[in-house]
């Protein structure tokens, strides 16, 4: 029996690390994990590191991932929990009106959400941040700020329904309290 729903936002360019952890955990105590995206179809992830020596983050091909379900489909009420991921995917994501929708749902509804890495783009451009601190990779702290969030570097970060980490890195941190809002440690509104 499912403990309920949670959708995973992709695109191509997602980052499969900060994507597939979160699918696995997920279901692991009990929830069915529904991959959300544009279009329902397979999409590319990548992986994302800092080799030795360089400054810059390099990209290189990963997984694959198939799609359960777009965005324009989606009813956020049948959803226990969102999970917002990272990599590059987010930055044309946050133009799609649908996923914004949904967004602005969860967190006027005070449903968990978990936010990686760039997916910190996604809830800014759906205006849900003003007056929060959140954990993001350190080269979208501004696009945070200047939607009003206060960026806070840490492997994990709770304001209310929202729990953010940086990169997957942090994914053993943010994702154990995603798992506790799940699973009934939300604040009352």
């Amino acid at each position: 029996m499912s403990a309920g729903k949670v959708l995973i936002t992709i695109g191509d360019a997602a980052e499969a690390l900060d994507t597939m952890y979160p699918i696995f955990r997920v279901q692991e105590d009990g929830y069915q994990a529904v991959v959300a995206a544009p279009e329902v179809r397979v999409y590319h992830l990548v992986m994302h590191e800092i080799p030795p020596g360089w400054d810059v983050t390099r990209e290189g091909p990963s997984y694959h991932l198939q799609s359960d379900i777009a965005f324009r489909d989606i009813n956020p009420s049948d959803y226990t929990g969102m999970f917002i991921t990272g990599g590059r995917a987010p930055e044309y994501l946050r133009y799609d009106q649908d996923l914004v929708r949904i967004v602005k749902h969860f967190f006027e509804e005070q449903k968990p959400v978990a936010v990686v890495c760039h997916g910190a783009e996604i809830v800014a451009a759906a205006d849900v941040i003003r007056g929060k601190r959140m954990a993001t990779v350190p080269k979208c702290q501004f696009d945070i700020e200047v939607c009003g969030a206060t960026f806070v570097n840490e492997a994990c970060v709770r304001d209310g329904n929202m729990v953010s980490g940086r990169t997957w890195h942090d994914n053993p941190f943010f994702m154990g309290e995603f798992m506790k809002m799940l699973n009934g440690d939300v604040p009352q509104r």
